[in-house]
């Protein structure tokens, strides 16, 4: 073969592979503007539905309604369930518990005031401190919550004032108590406490002594007395003294006058709001608040109190009903718990109360950050105790 006859074959061969491309492409090109105008007709998806599904993942608008104005009394009342009586509390049919407890069931009033406070999700301060904002245009604060805690200092004062409970205090009684304590290291100690409460219904005294037993002594632990007079806000304190183990005793002023809560201890002072208690009468106004309506309990307990050196707000909130083993027989109690609150309080406090017995405290219990326990538990009750 010659040299030309080759390079003919070799222009042949390219000119078709460039026409073969070139006509290929026309056909693509034809294909994908004819198939873009013509929607298939079998085809399993509606048109609309990519816009629709783009439509739907945009938020919306909600119009915002105009806050309420603010009410001369509570924007919502609880609901109104009589209290458990005597009998009611003692024998309301057992379900099961709502929170894991030692021991006991939780009853049907119990139940129910726990079920109450689940459609009560926003507190009456709360919703007056919001109607206070839209009227002044000013942010409020609100009430330390559970999981934080604010300076008192920082607080309104004018918020928890707004807070009022019903008030029914028990009568008169003196308390022995069995005292058991499991050190963080577990080393267990055993001891005796003395609780009293007397009051005429104007004018009332409090007292707490609770020690161990020692080889040939006794230890007392604490020892803690309050005074004052009763109010429309129930227990209202005018001096507390309170002396610890090794420390030596510190007193607490309610200065009513002034609206401040003062301490031997310390220079700092606290506003006094209404309602406010020390550490001796908390067990007393928890009862009278139970005593006067069990429902109240559908929602947190908040009162000031006033220790040794500074005032906080204790958050109480209702566990359940338990039944305890005590020295007066099983009891049926409603269980109450203050958790820590991180920057105010780093221990635990909780409240055993007997209905069957005028809403009395029967057993109490500290749980210090180290983990240590301290449990106090009746095992007398004389009640109707006249004079001081």
């Amino acid at each position: 073969m010659s040299l030309a006859t080759f390079l003919r074959q070799r222009r042949r061969l390219l000119l078709f592979c460039v026409a073969t491309l070139v006509l290929h492409g026309v056909a693509i090109d034809w294909a994908s503007n004819h198939l873009a105008g013509v929607a298939p007709r079998s085809s399993p998806l509606p048109a609309s539905l990519m816009t629709a599904q783009l439509q739907l993942s945009l938020p919306k608008h909600v119009d915002t309604p105009e806050p309420a104005q603010p009410q001369a009394l509570p924007a919502r009342q609880l609901p109104v369930r009589p209290p458990p009586s005597i009998s009611q509390a003692s024998h309301a049919p057992a379900i099961a518990p709502l929170a894991p407890a030692p021991s006991g069931e939780t009853s049907a009033a119990v139940e129910g005031v726990l079920a109450d406070a689940a459609s009560l999700t926003t507190p009456v301060v709360a919703e007056q401190a919001g109607a206070s904002a839209a009227q002044t245009g000013t942010p409020v604060p609100m009430p330390v919550q559970a999981d934080g805690a604010t300076p008192l200092d920082a607080q309104v004062p004018e918020l928890l004032s707004m807070r009022r409970y019903k008030v029914n205090l028990p009568p008169s009684a003196d308390f022995d108590m069995d005292v058991a304590r499991v050190d963080a290291d577990g080393t267990r100690w055993s001891g005796s406490a003395n609780m009293r409460w007397h009051t005429d219904g104007s004018q009332y005294q409090a007292s707490v002594e609770a020690g161990l037993n020692l080889l040939v002594t006794r230890l007392n632990l604490l020892v803690m007395r309050s005074t004052g007079s009763i109010d429309d806000y129930g227990i209202a304190p005018a001096t507390s003294t309170q002396k610890r183990a090794r420390r030596a005793e510190t007193a607490t002023h309610f200065n009513r006058d002034a609206a401040t809560i003062t301490f031997s201890a310390s220079e700092r002072s606290f506003p006094l709001l209404v309602g406010a208690q020390d550490m001796t009468t908390v067990p007393f106004q928890l009862g009278g608040i139970g005593r006067a309506d069990a429902n109240q309990f559908a929602t947190d307990i908040d009162m000031q109190v006033g220790e040794d050196r500074t005032a906080n707000i204790f958050r109480f909130r209702l566990v359940g009903e338990e039944e305890l083993e005590t020295g007066l027989g099983k009891l049926k109690t409603w269980h109450l718990t203050r958790p820590p609150r991180p920057g105010s309080y780093t221990s635990k406090l909780d409240i055993w109360l007997a209905p069957s017995l005028n809403w009395l405290p029967v057993q109490l219990r500290n749980t210090e950050a180290s983990g240590a326990l301290t449990t106090q538990t009746v095992s007398r009750i004389t009640t109707n105790v006249t004079g001081k």
